[in-house]
């Protein structure tokens, strides 16, 4: 057989092969039990979007029945509310969020003072509201949180109230919530005591958003806050010292 002819027949075989592996590709994404149905979730995701006056700014495309959400919002809340918005349409395999909060920007100082305030007037009254401790830090609109709780509802109180206030570009939540734990309840209870019924520390009850912050994990005690004076710090750290049952007592208060 003629050389030539031989060459022809195997490029015709060749792009032949590369032609039905083509079409069985697009057939297998075509019914692909993720990707069948994108078009359908894009309709979903789009309406939801178009409905919600403040979440127009979003767009979104879908993959494999993987949304990726861009655009732009006010708020550091409309961007968790834009992916928990559509969490629930049907076929839905996951959400990427890169959402922009483009909203009003707010120096880090006025922005870390702010949230400071905001949150440690959050909860007063509570009876676990000196047991918690939450820390904020900014760094180019971007707010750090960390601490530590003894349950989830202050948690989640405070990354609401930092999700909702302008100029927030970005969140990281590093606050851990303690073990449930009788013994170190009963060491909270009895740290409190000896603290707030020293006759130079009682008036740090006065302010309940300025409390002695009593936090225990497993026995080690650490006290958190921000006291008048260096005795009011010694004095506190010896009295949580005094508690009998605590392994250890780190004194992490601050002198104004």
């Amino acid at each position: 057989m003629n050389k030539s002819i031989i060459k022809t027949e195997k490029a015709i075989f060749t792009t032949t092969l590369a032609s039905l592996v083509l079409l069985s590709v697009a057939a297998w994404a075509a019914t692909s039990p993720t990707g069948r149905y994108d078009q359908q979730i894009q309709q979903a995701v789009s309406q939801k979007m178009l409905s919600t006056k403040h979440l127009q700014g979003v767009y979104s495309s879908v993959e494999d029945g993987i949304v990726s959400l861009s655009g732009s919002v006010n708020l550091y809340q409309d961007k968790l509310e834009a992916a928990k918005k559509i969490k629930k349409v049907a076929n839905l395999s996951g959400v990427r969020n890169d959402i922009v909060v483009a909203g009003e920007n707010v120096s880090d100082s006025q922005l870390q003072q702010k949230l400071a305030k905001k949150l440690a007037y959050d909860r007063v009254g509570y009876r676990d509201n000196a047991f918690n401790y939450v820390a904020v830090t900014v760094k180019d609109g971007v707010v750090t949180l960390d601490g530590a709780t003894v349950w989830d509802v202050p948690k989640d109180l405070a990354l609401a109230i930092v999700a909702e206030t302008p100029g927030v570009k970005d969140v990281v939540n590093n606050v851990a919530v303690l073990p449930v734990s009788g013994f170190d309840d009963s060491i909270r209870a009895r740290t409190a005591q000896a603290i707030y019924r020293d006759t130079v520390l009682g008036r740090y009850a006065s302010d309940p958003a300025r409390p002695i912050r009593i936090v225990v994990d497993n026995g080690h005690v650490t006290l958190y806050g921000t006291v008048e004076n260096a005795m009011d710090k010694n004095i506190a750290g010896i009295r949580a010292s005094g508690v009998q049952g605590a392994f250890s007592v780190e004194n992490k208060l601050v002198v104004d």
